[in-house]
């Protein structure tokens, strides 16, 4: 299993200069893919967000994430985050060197307790805070 942050599912719903390599990525993945109820929060945080800069209309955010549901339903696993996961969160952010903030870590407790084989993501602070804490984790070739 796969587990995917929000960084690295936006550019697939809107156009972005790493979007192609991302699908590329996601295309040439066997693997089961995965992203947690966190990641539909961020996702329609990051549409409210644009909506809000006039970057995207209501309509227009309202297609995208119609398009996000019909596509996370159809060819992801979503996992809900329960309270072991949030215990290691706090664990990871308690790791001050990691420069964690929740959202991150919850994405690493997450993919550290559902065994993800690599969780996939556009942050480098949350690559850099993976690696600290011995989480398999990889961005995009570049």
């Amino acid at each position: 299993m796969v587990y995917f942050d929000t960084s690295f599912i936006i550019p697939r719903y809107i156009t972005e200069a790493t979007s192609s390599k991302v699908e590329a990525v996601l295309i040439g993945l066997s693997e089961s893919l995965t992203i947690s109820q966190w990641t539909r929060v961020e996702f329609v945080s990051m549409l409210a967000r644009r909506v809000r800069m006039q970057e995207l209309t209501e309509e227009q955010a309202l297609k995208i994430f119609a398009l996000f549901e019909q596509e996370i339903k159809d060819s992801f696993n979503i996992i809900i985050p329960t309270a072991t996961d949030f215990e290691l969160a706090i664990h990871f952010l308690h790791q001050y060197q990691t420069g964690l903030r929740a959202g991150d870590a919850l994405h690493l407790a997450i993919s550290k307790n559902y065994g993800a084989t690599m969780l996939y993501t556009l942050d480098n602070g949350l690559l850099k805070a993976a690696s600290t804490l011995n989480i398999p984790a990889r961005g995009i070739p570049t």
